[in-house]
């Protein structure tokens, strides 16, 4: 396999928890070495959260391994003259400098952007934080939920009697830390072009309502203000969760020769014939009839059997799985999208992380070591807690 996209490129990683974490891991799986500053004898709050007391005891909490694997950790107190001079040289040699306090912190220890430049010209600083490094809000807490809440993600999940709900992960961290992946992989290509550095200043509240797309479009271009609809897509119908003999199954007929082909091998070719469902609008428009016609014929068969049926002849349909059922997909494992790491520290244990998704040339992207101990990598890099 050829070099990594990112081999060679030096991050330095102020960051805690989630988001920043999350966007250092994304580097380090396309090749770049990701060295974790962190509190010392502290370090990461993840490091102790997780189902697992004895894991959390030893500071390798299993939110901390979700996306920590194949980094390097050092313990600096920023405080200190001793580790604001390792700390400075290790801006000086860097590529990105990646951070998640609240607006404004790392300026009042003595780093604005004015003097990271001038320690490292070409440095790449990307500071993460819940609203933007200025407004009103800058520096006002954040965490995921706050910002599910303030992004209106929360108006549109669930139904009209249980509304507002959260998303059942951190999605608004997780989008927020692709987005600064992306953000830092951009400016690193630009530099190339210019030798010049940039700072990038990343809101989560921001990327994460981006990221609701045709939710925001509709209103911000039509005046079409979003409502709950629970397990049912509002761009098109039949698009949502179905009855069959044992449980869910989704479909996404959301085009005409689609609906066509279900109808058909549901047994129901006279459906698409009716006045009230022959058209895409007319569909949506009576959503709920239409549902219950399906449903009707749907309990039939087993969801599987309908999922094999319905994919084979172009239909996009498929069970509603746990988290357990999906790891097992053997799609998911013959694409090695999960890796077994070893534990540092015990022993003959591993842990299982996952991947991006990516696979570069054949090769799918992985970690490539485990994740660190607290200061395990302190005296490489001239660190003293």
């Amino acid at each position: 396999m050829r070099q990594l996209p990112l081999e060679g490129v030096k991050v330095v990683d102020l960051t805690n928890v989630l988001a920043g974490p999350y966007c250092s891991y994304q580097l380090m799986l396309f090749g770049a070495q990701v060295v974790k500053v962190e509190m010392p004898g502290h370090g990461d709050l993840a490091r102790r959260l997780g189902p697992d007391p004895e894991l959390n005891q030893e500071q390798m909490g299993a939110s901390f391994l979700a996306q920590n694997a194949g980094k390097k950790s050092v313990e600096l107190n920023l405080k200190s003259p001793e580790g604001r001079a390792a700390f400075e040289s290790m801006v000086a040699g860097a590529d990105v400098l990646l951070e998640n306090f609240r607006a404004g912190v790392l300026a009042r220890l003595g780093y604005d952007w004015d003097r990271l430049r001038a320690l490292n010209p070409g440095l790449v600083y990307c500071a993460i934080s819940g609203f933007g490094q200025s407004g009103p809000m800058s520096a006002a807490p954040a965490y995921d939920q706050i910002i599910q809440g303030l992004s209106g993600m929360m108006s549109v999940t669930g139904t009209p009697e249980t509304v507002p709900l959260r998303v059942g992960f951190p999605l608004c961290d997780t989008i927020g830390g692709l987005m600064a992946a992306l953000a830092v992989s951009a400016a690193l290509a630009g530099r190339h072009r210019s030798g010049q550095g940039c700072f990038l200043d990343l809101s989560m509240l921001e990327a994460s309502i981006s990221a609701m797309g045709w939710t925001v479009s509709n209103y911000l271009v039509s005046g079409v203000e979003p409502e709950p609809m629970g397990d049912q897509n509002a761009t098109a119908a039949p698009s949502g969760t179905f009855e069959t003999a044992d449980g869910p199954l989704n479909i996404a007929a959301n085009q005409q020769a689609q609906f066509e082909t279900l109808c058909r091998l549901i047994g129901r070719p006279d459906l698409p014939a009716d006045p009230r469902f022959a058209g895409r609008e007319s569909r949506k428009r009576h959503r709920q009839t239409l549902n219950q016609e399906l449903n009707q014929a749907l309990r039939g068969k087993t969801a599987r059997e309908w999922e094999e049926i319905l994919a084979r002849e172009g239909v996009p349909a498929a069970r509603i799985l746990t988290v357990p059922q999906a790891l097992a997909l053997e799609q998911v494992r013959q694409r090695g999208f999960l890796t077994d790491v070893p534990l540092a520290g015990a022993g003959e244990r591993h842990v299982t992380v996952t991947g991006n998704g990516v696979v570069v040339d054949g090769v799918p992207l992985r970690p490539h070591g485990p994740p660190p101990l607290l200061g395990q990598h302190n005296e490489e890099f001239g660190a003293a807690p």
